[in-house]
């Protein structure tokens, strides 16, 4: 019995530290060795299919893709900024864009909530009216594009300010000096240690509408906050992420930050849900900052089991993934925070490959 399990543990050991070091250089052998020996990357793998499947759902039953949408929108706005800005472009995906906006412009366009809408159609707008009479096809379109309009609510009713590419004005930036930022920057910690106070709402929703201004891939923002503050379920969900251990029941407010793969209509972008979430993550955290409260940035590893459980705890669809756990609340004064001494500038940055 026991040379059975020393057997079963060296070929383990070899599976997992030796196997590796032969197949690592080609491709196929790595992906049978994720396929046959290992399996870190399936709950990854079929989270990118489920996304993609909605993304192409979506817009055949919808007649438009909402991501789809913003992201054209957003290429023609980068078409219309450009210097020389050429006399046609976006010919290659117009007719996809006219068609996600007349589906999604019956669907939402008397939700006046939702400042994408006026985006939507003051950019497209702009778009045909700068490039429209270029093109015989582009210009039909136009016309497509004006009945669309005309038969449902147009948001056109702001002539002065319209949601478009624009010039960035001196009177109109902000009076924060680096200083300040980097003395902003450098009260950010992580902090583990909370008063009881129970925090508004209003100023998570603050901070929340600052990260909102984050950068995203094609201003897609495949993410979404999703908020814990029921002092019953934070005390669940606090569990789930590792490393909360000893500090956790602390925290009066959690946020996980989860990933929408039905953004991408490809693989290519899998890893986008990452960073664009990260960006704004840190953004949030700052914003906390400057409205009295701090947070501890909680890491989410890809663990199978606690994967399982915070799917079902936030009843998350196949195609959505929790990215990273955030604890927030009023911070305790008399609670210690770790010094945590960064890198020094040579050892992270590098000029031309110096």
């Amino acid at each position: 019995m026991n040379m059975l399990r020393k057997i079963k543990s060296k070929g383990k050991t070899f599976i997992k530290n030796e196997l590796p070091t032969y197949l690592y250089k080609s491709y196929f052998l790595s992906s049978v060795y994720y396929f046959l020996f290992d399996p870190a990357f399936r709950r990854e793998n079929n989270a990118v299919l489920a996304g993609k499947v909605k993304h192409i759902k979506e817009t055949k039953s919808n007649n438009g893709n909402y991501f789809l949408l913003v992201r054209n929108t957003h290429r023609l706005e980068k078409g219309l900024l450009m210097v020389p800005r050429r006399t046609v472009f976006a010919k290659d995906y117009i007719q996809e864009t006219i068609d996600s906006f007349e589906g999604i412009w019956k669907l939402h366009n008397q939700d006046n909530s939702n400042p994408q809408l006026k985006w939507f159609e003051d950019v497209i707008s702009a778009y045909f009216l700068h490039i429209g009479s270029n093109d015989s096809f582009i210009e039909s379109l136009g016309v497509k594009f004006n009945a669309i309009l005309s038969q449902h609510r147009s948001l056109a009713t702001d002539l002065t300010n319209k949601s478009v590419p624009y010039k960035r004005l001196a009177e109109n930036r902000c009076a924060i000096s680096f200083d300040e930022y980097y003395k902003l920057s450098k009260q950010r910690r992580s902090v583990r240690w909370f008063l009881k106070d129970p925090v508004p709402r209003e100023l998570i929703d603050k901070a929340i509408l600052a990260a909102n201004q984050s950068p995203s891939a094609c201003n897609r923002q495949p993410f979404e906050f999703r908020i814990i503050d029921d002092p019953e379920l934070v005390s669940k969900v606090v569990k789930y992420p590792m490393g909360t251990t000893g500090y956790g029941h602390s925290i009066p407010v959690m946020v996980i930050i989860v990933g929408n793969l039905d953004a991408y209509f490809d693989e290519r972008d899998r890893h986008v849900i990452y960073i664009d979430a990260s960006l704004a993550s840190m953004s949030m955290m700052l914003a906390l900052e400057t409205l009295g409260l701090s947070s501890c940035a909680i890491n989410w590893p890809d663990i199978d089991d606690r994967e399982h459980k915070m799917a079902n705890f936030l009843n998350l669809e196949p195609h959505q993934r929790p990215i990273m756990c955030m604890g927030l609340g009023y911070p305790d004064p008399e609670g210690l925070v770790a010094f945590s001494e960064k890198r020094n500038l040579k050892q992270i940055r590098k000029y031309n490959f110096e």
